[in-house]
């Protein structure tokens, strides 16, 4: 279970735990052939301390060359590995900016005015202002918010971690990995058509099962078995979690999603907003706001569909978001949340008045509108949607990385409900994600494989 606390002001949510808990046990060797491979795996399990290993052998000179640590001998066993997030990725023990003594969480909330001052000649901007105002009316419920969240995490011993018992760990956090999954998708449009009256609108993943990179691009990928299991890619290694399933494409291959013939009643949306920072690092595309309202949401929701939408601190993607793309997707605007994000010892990771960067991002969540009598649940059945939640968290240094939100929205949702993230980097069970770089955090590198005990 992610979440660790829960009081009126939100939740305090384990985002490593609920990667752990997702699965990712894998057993059984088979070959891998040219292509894509997709490795055979053992029903998942919840305790994320469990020890096992995963045999795995080549039986084609073309396929990837797997070194010592792939391959584990047993007599009479299955042979097993069972992989956990690497932790220092979550190691968060310091703030990236310091805030000043005035900042501090444990100090009472001080007001923010409008007038504040700034360490430059020039003058506030419109956008800046606007975000000065709308801090300005956010800052006092997430500054005590997450005070109470954070001091039941130090009395529960969740938060606790100190900066010196961080600088004990050896392990080493790596650099790019991958295999260029948004260049593999550029790859993929100049490959010959695919007749669509010919070809399936799945992938299901067998125990051993190859196919071409094209198939992979031209189809959605299904992990229906209780297991997790591993995908070989341009020579890459990705792992899939149990009950979970995938589109590799970009923005203009969207209509294999669509012939999945799923609607789906929770629809997250992460868009790669269009900013200077983004313009600058060159770090991932970005869409136009024209280009976001493209997107077939409505093809895709259920009736009553919930659509949750993250959204940057700047006000004119907050402002498009309510008053133009949610109508424009008929989706009614119901409430703001703010995933706050900490570090270990229960600091913001940057001080919450700078200007430059805020420790929260927000998140937009309404509901689709349609016939009444269409819809497939009643407002009794669930909760309504309140306003100005918290998710507060020890983020991820992974860029993008957003935390779960299965376990927050499931009061809110009736169970057992068809979920999909759009523009995802990562997978979870029980869900479909699309994206050009959907399996970037499924990268093995990310993982560390537990050793038997």
């Amino acid at each position: 279970m992610s979440v660790v606390h829960q009081l009126t002001a939100g939740w305090l949510v384990d985002h490593l735990s609920f990667i752990n808990q997702c699965g990712y046990e894998v057993c059984d060797s088979c070959a891998y052939p040219g292509g894509v491979t997709l490795n055979t795996s053992v029903t998942s399990i919840g305790d994320c301390r469990a020890t096992s290993t995963f045999a795995a052998t080549s039986s084609s000179r073309d396929g990837p060359i797997l070194g010592p640590a792939d391959l584990i001998e047993t007599e009479g066993k299955t042979a097993k590995k069972r992989y956990v997030f690497r932790e220092e990725f979550f190691d968060i023990s310091k703030p990236h900016i310091a805030a000043s003594p005035e900042e501090h969480l444990w100090q009472e909330c001080p007001e923010v005015g409008l007038t504040k001052k700034r360490k430059r000649k020039c003058v506030f901007n419109q956008g800046e202002l606007d975000a000065l105002e709308y801090h300005s009316k956010v800052r006092k419920l997430i500054w005590e918010g997450t005070l109470h969240l954070v001091q039941e995490g130090l009395k529960s011993g969740f938060l606790h971690c100190t900066a010196a018992e961080l600088s004990c760990r050896k392990n080493v956090v790596p650099g790019h990995v991958g295999c260029g999954l948004a260049e593999l998708c550029e790859m993929a449009k100049q490959l010959p058509a695919v007749n669509e009256s010919d070809h399936q609108a799945v992938h299901l993943l067998d125990d051993e099962t190859s196919m071409p990179e094209q198939d992979l691009l031209s189809c959605v990928t299904e992990n229906s078995s209780n297991s997790a299991k591993i995908v070989v890619l341009m020579g890459q290694k990705y792992l899939v979690p149990p009950k979970s399933s995938f589109l590799l494409s970009d923005i203009s291959c969207l209509q294999p999603l669509l012939n999945y013939k799923k609607k789906y009643d929770v629809i997250v949306i992460d868009p790669p907003w269009e900013n200077k920072s983004v313009k600058r690092s060159n770090r991932y595309n970005h869409l136009s706001s024209w280009q976001i309202k493209q997107i077939p949401v409505p093809a895709l929701a259920a009736p009553d569909c919930l659509v949750v939408m993250w959204v940057t601190n700047r006000q004119k993607h907050l402002r498009f978001v309510k008053d133009e793309l949610y109508p424009h997707w008929a989706v009614k605007t119901l409430a703001e949340w703010h995933w706050v994000k900490i570090t270990r010892a229960g600091e913001f990771v940057l001080p919450l008045d700078s200007l430059h960067k805020k420790p929260y991002e927000v998140l937009v969540l309404g509901r689709v509108q349609g016939d009444v009598k269409e819809a497939l649940r009643k407002p009794e059945d669930v909760l309504p949607i309140p306003e100005h939640k918290l998710i507060v968290s020890i983020p991820c240094s992974l860029h993008s990385h957003k935390p779960p939100l299965t376990a927050v929205l499931a009061e809110f949702i009736k169970p057992d409900v068809e979920c999909l993230e759009l523009f995802a980097r990562n997978l979870q069970p029980g869900w479909t994600s699309w994206g050009n770089e959907v399996l970037k955090f499924q990268h093995i590198d990310y993982f560390t494989l537990l050793q038997n005990e």
